[in-house]
């Protein structure tokens, strides 16, 4: 049990009604986990309103209540606080509950359109391998140290982030990575964490549905580096335009990577295979495993954040050299017959061109690129043609199928796909609605030495539809192909 005066500290406070001295055993700001003696947040959410939910919220058990509006009626014994802002008073208040655990060790943040999860994760494995004990917060998974937890956001709710963290300080890890998504910063989920550094990736079309500009969505992901603290350190890749832009007004030490242009930390690709990559970095060469130059310049930060860490170069150089693709990036495996599936999460125009043009990069003209690809439902609906002139563009048959359709019609996705396909791609271009059908149409299209690319989903184990998820893996379902066929 904790004070609620104690876990209002810092919290900006308009108006109090009650006694803020009361102890109270957990916080929550959904209804229906309230128990006796919770103190509940009612936040003002995209679908839903908390505030609709304090008299039940009192019902269950809960003797606090912070809200930005105070109800008509409010009950003797219950005390409410009306703070501006119900995310960020969350945010502070978990923070406080669990004594800060961000100040407690290192906690570096990942954000940026593309690469958060790869330079998180690979993160995590160098640190490991140099023999320390580390925290992983991602899309694919949350680590304690060697404990998995699944994870439900790219950032997670404040309470669960900070719950993450304080059983990372109670396992005794010595250093945190953690994907922070535009979604995550925009509802203040990052709010009260003291951030060590933060790493800028790139920037490009994505989540236009939840921001309603690029320039929006641009400034959300530049609040995190202008909230960092100065003794943090500010890693940007320079050769993104927006990569300075991120730096305006940070107080942090300002570092720069890149492939292109005079960086702090710079790298190059000497030679390219589908087994891995022959990379310079300041002049010293290593050997990589991962491929593309979108994953160079992921390493390149995992290079520098290492270093400025306090690793050594030689260290990390080694190391960099055992590390592991992440689950459904760039994920391969190679049929009986010769023939290579890729499954790699690009779900956005921009990821979508890195992956397509590595394979090309790669393969020979007598070999056929095939690529399967969707695109989600109750999603940005702009980035739809986009992707389909991309695919159809950059391969040599492309085959429209459903992503996670979600509440949609899964045809009307296909049929706002297809209107970017040039007249000249048509006859490049099929669709099969189902995705299973669609991963084996183009396993019996394909010959030796040909490549399939399964984009969009990656990781997932699961089709999403009208709400209900069953399972479904990419990865799977090609390797069942593959078996199949050499029957």
């Amino acid at each position: 049990m904790k004070s609620l005066q104690d876990i209002l500290y810092k919290v900006a406070i308009n108006k109090v009604f009650g006694n803020t001295s009361i102890k109270v055993k957990c916080i929550v700001f959904d209804s229906r986990k309230v128990e006796s003696n919770s103190v509940f947040v009612a936040q003002k959410g995209v679908t839903v309103n908390g505030h609709h939910y304090i008299e039940k919220a009192i019902n269950l058990g809960a003797t606090a209540i912070i809200c930005e509006d105070f109800p008509e009626e409010k009950k003797e014994g219950i005390t409410y606080v009306q703070v501006s802002n119900a995310n960020v008073a969350l945010a502070i208040m978990a923070s406080n509950f669990y004594n800060n655990p961000s100040a407690k060790l290192p906690l570096v943040g990942v954000t940026g359109t593309n690469g958060k999860t790869t330079i998180a994760s690979l993160l995590y494995q160098l640190f490991k391998k140099a023999g320390y004990k580390v925290g992983l917060l991602s899309t694919v998974k949350v680590m304690v140290d060697k404990t998995a937890f699944k994870a439900t956001h790219t950032t997670p709710d404040s309470i669960a982030i900070n719950s993450y963290l304080d059983k990372m300080i109670d396992a005794g890890v010595d250093f945190c990575f953690m994907e922070v998504s535009s979604h995550g910063i925009h509802q203040k989920r990052t709010e009260g964490l003291t951030f060590s550094g933060g790493i800028f990736t790139n920037l490009s079309h994505d989540h236009l549905d939840y921001h309603e500009t690029f320039v929006e969505y641009r400034n959300v992901k530049k609040e995190f580096f202008d909230s960092l603290p100065k003794n943090a350190f500010a890693l940007t890749n320079i050769d993104d335009k927006n990569g300075n832009y991120m730096l305006q007004n940070t107080k942090a030490k300002k570092y720069s990577y890149a492939l292109k242009t005079l960086a702090d930390f710079k790298a190059k690709i000497l030679e390219k295979q589908l087994s891995g990559t022959l990379i310079s970095v300041d002049g010293t060469e290593v050997w990589t495993k991962l491929i593309g130059v979108f994953n160079i310049y992921n390493l390149t930060a995992i290079i520098a954040t290492a270093e400025l860490l306090g690793l050594e170069r030689l260290e990390v150089l080694t190391i960099i050299s055992q590390l592991e693709s992440v689950s459904g990036r760039f994920e391969y495996v190679v049929s009986e017959a010769g023939v290579t599936a890729i499954v790699d999460y690009a779900h956005t125009p921009d990821a979508l061109k890195n992956v397509l043009e590595t394979v090309n990069d790669i393969r020979t003209n007598n070999e056929k690129l095939i690529t399967v690809v969707g695109c989600g439902g109750d999603r940005d609906k702009m980035k739809r043609p986009k992707m389909a002139h991309i695919a159809s563009q950059l391969s040599t048959q492309a085959i429209f199928t459903s992503d996670n359709p979600r509440t949609e019609n899964p045809q009307t996705i296909l049929d706002e796909m297809e209107v970017g396909v040039a007249a000249e791609n048509y006859k490049k271009t099929i669709t099969v609605l189902d995705r299973k059908q669609a991963i084996k149409t183009a396993c019996k299209f394909s010959e030796t030495g040909d490549i399939i690319l399964i984009a969009g989903k990656g990781h997932e184990n699961y089709q999403e539809i009208n709400g209900v998820r069953t399972h479904f893996d990419d990865l799977e379902e090609v390797k069942n192909c593959f078996n199949q066929l050499k029957k």
